[in-house]
């Protein structure tokens, strides 16, 4: 398995078809919601086994901060170290930016995910899209 930034207009197919696989038909999220109007401003991931997309993500920079979003996985990968991988690249990304603070918006369920992985809760419980979430944020150095 392997992360890849997307360059090519297919890897951005792949990613979206992730997304909308656990976000839409999975967790129930309006289309108009998944696909957003941020699109264009960030770095999308794609997680590969083998040719087959099985994990997507995108990071925006906000200032110094980086925002991550949209991490998903496959439901039959899932718990297997795939997020981690995607995680990991999102922190390259950063390393490459001189950026040494993520934050993101973390839904509940995957909050103990995150703080494995160093992050801080920073909020109360908040809905969007119609999920628990919580913002979360990591200092890397």
């Amino acid at each position: 398995m392997f992360v890849k930034i997307v360059t090519t207009e297919k890897e951005l197919e792949d990613a979206y078809f992730i997304r909308k696989k656990v976000f839409v038909e999975e967790q129930n999220v309006p289309v108009e919601i998944e696909i957003d109007e941020f699109e264009n401003d960030a770095t999308h991931f794609v997680l590969y086994d083998g040719n087959k997309p099985i994990g997507a993500g995108r990071v925006r920079q906000l200032g110094d901060t980086l925002k991550v979003e949209r991490i998903c996985v496959l439901d039959t990968y899932r718990h297997k170290g795939c997020g981690k991988l995607i995680m990991d690249k999102a922190e390259e990304v950063a390393r490459d930016k001189a950026i040494k603070k993520l934050k993101l918006n973390a839904q509940s369920h995957a909050e103990r995910f995150y703080q494995k992985l160093g992050y801080e809760t920073v909020s109360d419980v908040f809905m969007e899209a119609g999920i628990p979430h919580v913002t979360m944020i990591k200092t890397i150095s």
